[in-house]
Order: C-alpha cells, then structure tokens, then sequence
C-alpha cells in the first residue's frame, strides 16, 4: 500500500536538473565502509524544512539550510534536538543515510532559483514523512538514491561471488549468491514466497533467510539436497522463515501439495537456475536436464517445468531465468535464448536480459592461456557471461 504525506507532491525524477547515481555493487572493493546513519526527529526535521520553504528569499532559505546542515556535519552542535540517539517505536524517528543526506541540502544551497530550492525542500521533507511504495517490493521512491546498493543496470560486472556465512561455493554450477538477493529486493516484499526449482547448494534459501523471506527449493539429488539443507539451516534465521528443500522432479513434483503444507496455493517469486544442458553433468538419472540427450530434448524437459511451477505464481509476479549458452562441435548454442523463448511461449512477457560476467570457472580456472589458444585456433570467444532473464506472469 503507498503512503503519501498529506499535500506532498510527488517526486518526479523527469524534472531532476543533474542527477548522478553512483551504483555500488555488493561484494565491492576490500575496505569499502556503510555510509554513517543518522537517527532523526521526523517532526523536528519536518518543521525546520518547512521553514526553509516558507521564506520569501532565496538568501533566507540557505541560512535555514546551512544551519540544518551544521548539525548534519557535527551533530554534537545539535541545540535544536533534531538528531536522536536511538530510534523509537512510535515512528517518531527515521533513520537517514548522512551522505544522501548531505548530499540533498548541498542540491538545494546551489539551486539559482527560489523555486527550484524549494522544490528540492519539498522533495526532501516528502521523503521524510511518507512513504511511496508498491506491491512488488519495498523500494521508497521518496528516498530513491539511498537503494545503491541495488544494481540498474543491465550490465552486472562483478570482481567475485560473496562467500559469507553459509555460502561455500562447494558445488558445481552453483550460482553467485549476488543474483538471488538482487531479484529479491527488486521483486518480493519480506514475508513473500520464494520457490527455486533447481535449489541446487541453497544459494537463493540461505539469502532467503538474510532478507526475511520465506524459500522452498527443488532439488532432484538427495545427496545435494540434504548437503544443502545443512548449509541453509547454519545461517542465521533472524526473520524466523520458512526454508525447505524437497527432493524431488520439478517437472513433475506435485508444487500444490507441496505448498499446501504451509497453507499457501501461490509463490511471489520463481528463481530457475537449469543446467546449462550437458557442459556439468550433475547425476547419472535420465529426468536431469544436464542427460538430455539433443538440445531439443533439454528444453523440452525445461519447458515442462516452467510447465509445472507456472500455475503456482501469482498473476503480475516475476519469474526469474540464470542461463548461459555452449558451445560444441565448432557451433555457438544460443542455449539461453532458446530458453528464453521456452518461457516467453507460456504466457510471460520478458521484461530484462541482464548480461553478467564471471571471470573465472571449475573448468577453466588456472588454463586462461590455454583457453585463450583455443579460441585463436577456433575462431571462436571464450565465454565470459551468462544471462539473468526476468519474465512477469501475464
């Protein structure tokens, strides 16, 4: 439900004069530190903005600034009990990122119009006071430039895979942890539903567990899946979330009984991360994607999952694809715009393609002139990406 402060126009990004967003992917450089939070009073903070938009004079409404800005910069000056030490439980208080913040008052000193200051003065106390959300996710757009840690792009270059906590990387083909907890702050709310049909290690149920939402997985190994399920149960469950892993064939696993353990009939969020036919072969049983013996016979058995799971997401929700392409006998297998279009066939519409690189693999991990030799004498490109697709259910 969106929440607006009463009379509080709403922030349009078209009429931003020069805005720069620096995007800080997770899992950035050693030593990059959080930006300093300030705890603030809502209302006390509110009120000097308003101030500042009440004046008559451009020089007027600085000096309310600059003086805000004062106590931003050393909040030991604080005479005005704008900053709080603690946040309290009646929302009195809203926890403010420093450098946005400062950030923001700095927009408003250079403004050359009065105008234009306050309309930077509004923004910034509607931030304050409301909230402007949806139902996909808990973005407020009202404070928009704080969510850098959100990737926009739809190109993802990231140095290595965050290997905290329960995250191993003991498994092959497991996917960097990066993804699913991207796909979750840009598409479920806390308490959502998240289904993983080929759970593999447990990388989406452990971010799961880290953002507050709820995972079931799929897994067609019983090994993997109960080395998974060790893994998931190790990382700390704060939000006290469901997480299970069920045994079993996703193309044809009964995903209504399943669901109805937990009194639910729908997911919000479907993360399918397939084989990428026969390049890892995971187990020597015939319904594996990675034994599909012909191109063709894997995306039909891919197809009859989403086949499967398709029903069991809610109309307007995001189903998430991860895929890479092969490359065999001389040929480039387009495999993940095949898949793509596997999906696009059942009543979804693509929404994305994000192209994201990993630098290294099992395979060619410690042979990058070897590789680089093969693809001189081939004619070929060693492969450097793989694809995230994001479909929404019509």
């Amino acid at each position: 439900m969106t929440e607006k402060g009463s009379g509080m126009k709403d922030y349009d990004p078209d009429e931003e004069e020069d805005v720069t967003v620096q995007m800080r992917l997770e899992g950035a450089a050693e030593g990059t530190r959080a930006p300093a939070n300030l705890v603030m009073d809502r209302v006390r903070f509110s009120e000097v903005l308003e101030e500042a938009e009440s004046s008559d004079r451009l020089v007027t409404l600085r000096n309310v600034i600059r003086r805000l800005r004062a106590i931003i910069e050393s909040p030991k000056s604080d005479r005005e009990t704008i900053i709080r030490e603690r946040p309290d439980a009646e929302g009195c208080t809203v926890i403010v990122r420093r450098d946005i913040l400062l950030s923001e008052l700095d927009q408003i000193l250079e403004a050359r119009t009065i105008e234009r200051a306050k309309y930077y003065v509004r923004r910034l106390r509607a931030g304050i006071l409301g909230t402007k959300t949806n139902h996909i996710n808990e973005i407020n757009l009202l404070r928009w430039k704080e969510y850098d840690d959100i990737i926009t792009d739809s190109l993802w270059i990231l140095p290595r895979r965050d290997t905290s906590g329960a995250h191993l990387a003991w498994y092959w083909g497991n996917f960097i942890p990066q993804i699913p907890r991207q796909m979750m702050l840009r598409y479920t709310r806390t308490g959502d539903w998240v289904l993983d049909t080929f759970v593999g290690s447990g990388t989406t149920l452990i971010e799961c567990r880290r953002l507050g939402r709820n995972g079931i997985g799929i897994e067609l190994n019983p090994e993997v899946a109960e080395r998974a399920r060790e893994l998931v149960e190790s990382e700390p469950n704060e939000h006290g979330v469901v997480s299970d892993i069920v045994v079993g064939d996703s193309r044809t696993i009964d995903i209504a009984e399943m669901l109805k353990r937990y009194g639910i009939d729908s997911v919000q969020l479907v993360i399918m991360h397939p084989p990428y036919h026969d390049i890892i072969k995971f187990t020597e049983d015939d319904r594996d994607l990675s034994n599909a013996p012909t191109v063709d016979e894997f995306l039909k058995m891919f197809g009859e999952v989403v086949d499967n799971v398709t029903p069991y997401l809610e109309k307007g929700r995001y189903l998430v694809l991860v895929i890479g392409d092969k490359y065999t006998k001389g040929e480039w297998i387009p495999l993940g715009f095949y898949c793509m279009q596997e999906v696009m066939d059942r009543d979804y519409l693509l929404k994305s393609i994000i192209v994201k690189n990993f630098e290294e693999t099992r395979g060619k991990r410690a042979q990058k002139e070897l590789w680089r030799y093969r693809a001189l004498a081939g004619g070929f490109y060693v492969f450097k990406h793989e694809y995230i697709m994001l479909f929404v259910k019509k």
